[in-house]
């Protein structure tokens, strides 16, 4: 069977400064065609997006920005309404009983292409207190250092 392509369209990189992530999802998105002719320009901003669980049992994310379709006419969608997320009930299930203990969100981290379908990477977190955040850029320095140290010495 062949693997099918992943190109990323966009992430969510305050996310990972923000949160701790624990778990990931993959799941799927239900789109009308303006939306995906927006999302293949990279119109999309996952920034300040998050997911929730309604009383349905059903997972929508929410404050995800999908620009306007310049070409489409009357049809056009709204750039901010809430968007249903396909995962099975097994996986619901496990994200409901995990969102639930306390402290812990559902963060979109990514969207992307596999294949030619549309996909969101979603990701159960736990906030991150001031100290923590600090501690991590101060971590990402220090290894962007020794990666330079490193590089500099094998060309010497």
């Amino acid at each position: 069977m062949e693997e099918k392509k992943i190109r990323q369209i966009s992430a969510n990189k305050k996310a990972w400064h923000s949160y701790t992530i624990t778990d990931q999802y993959e799941a799927g998105l239900v789109l009308v065609g303006s939306e995906v002719k927006s999302i293949r320009g990279g119109g999309v901003n996952l920034k300040d997006s998050y997911a929730r669980i309604n009383e349905n049992g059903e997972i929508f994310v929410h404050q995800m920005h999908i620009s306007p379709y310049t070409y489409a006419y009357n049809d056009n969608h709204d750039p901010l309404k809430p968007r249903k997320l396909l995962l099975n009930k097994k996986e619901i299930q496990k994200i409901y009983n995990k969102i639930n203990e306390k402290g812990f969100s559902l963060i979109p981290l990514s969207i992307y292409f596999k294949g030619n379908k549309i996909k969101m990477k979603l990701g159960i977190g736990q906030g991150k207190n001031l100290y923590d955040k600090r501690h991590s850029l101060k971590e990402k320095d220090a290894n962007r250092e020794m990666h330079r140290v490193n590089r500099h010495k094998d060309y010497s």
